[in-house]
């Protein structure tokens, strides 16, 4: 069943003791490139966080480690990152992997193109820095160098690779962009706007390495359709205090509340 906006309104209003701040918003066309509105800082580089679940998927599906939604399915092995609950303590494929944002299916991917394939798809994808090394020192860069690691990617950096996706214009094969883009799960619908994208969630680093749960950064890009017409969107957010829902359901929440007047602020 599809969320609709008032149901979103309702959860923000629920969630309403986390304070967070909007670091940036972005609506651009996707056919032509153009911003169409830009607030706050959309320059600087944070982790991309499960948002990189989908250049993944394309690059899973262009070396055929994916080859539909339902395959390969990975088996639950004890020892995999367990954290997100049951979800994720099960086998596992494609379309699960995205809906539940499963972080091991995502380790047992970027094992099998390895780092210096992951790099040149980044690369080409314009995919932020593109730098797989992971944290400094311990070789876990196919582990997590895109949750507060070395990975790193900015909010315009996401609208040009969202719309060239939308446009079949990656350098990989035409299904490969399909079929990860048929992973995206529905966002919901604002405005007469058919939304679809990808949340992430994941904190900063202290200086002795813990993370800082007060200050979670939550992503939520995608693109929405309407008459035939296609727009790019990228939504991130920062905590200012701790909260038990993650930032990037939180900013997908808001987004979808702030729809309506974004799109007339775009000129719609």
């Amino acid at each position: 069943m599809r969320l609709t906006v008032a149901l979103f309104a309702l959860l923000a209003t629920l969630s309403a003791p986390a304070q967070a701040r909007d670091i940036c918003t972005l609506v651009a066309d996707a056919a032509t490139r153009t911003i169409l509105l830009q607030q706050g800082d959309c320059e600087t580089r944070v982790t991309p966080a499960s948002t990189f679940k989908l250049p993944l998927a394309i690059m899973a599906w262009d070396t055929g480690i994916i080859t539909a939604p339902t395959a390969p399915k990975l088996p639950f092995k004890p020892g995999y990152t367990d954290w997100g609950g049951a979800a994720w303590q099960q086998d596992t494929d494609p379309a699960m992997w995205m809906k539940h944002s499963t972080v091991w299916f995502s380790q047992r991917l970027a094992e099998q193109l390895g780092a210096q394939k992951l790099a040149a798809y980044a690369q080409s994808f314009g995919y932020g820095n593109a730098d797989f090394s992971g944290d400094a020192g311990k070789n876990n860069g196919l582990e997590r160098s895109w949750i507060s690691s070395s990975l790193k990617i900015s909010p315009l950096e996401q609208a040009s690779f969202l719309a060239a996706l939308v446009q079949g214009k990656l350098p990989v094969s035409p299904g490969a962009m399909s079929g990860a883009m048929a992973l995206v799960q529905q966002g919901g619908e604002s405005a007469g706007w058919s939304l679809q994208g990808k949340t992430g969630s994941a904190y900063p680093r202290l200086a002795n390495g813990d993370f800082d749960r007060t200050q979670g950064w939550g992503w939520y890009v995608g693109w929405a359709e309407k008459s035939g017409q296609r727009l790019v969107f990228v939504r991130l957010a920062q905590d200012e205090q701790r909260h038990e829902v993650t930032g990037g359901l939180r900013a997908q929440q808001k987004l979808l509340v702030d729809w309506p007047a974004l799109i007339a602020a775009s000129g719609f």
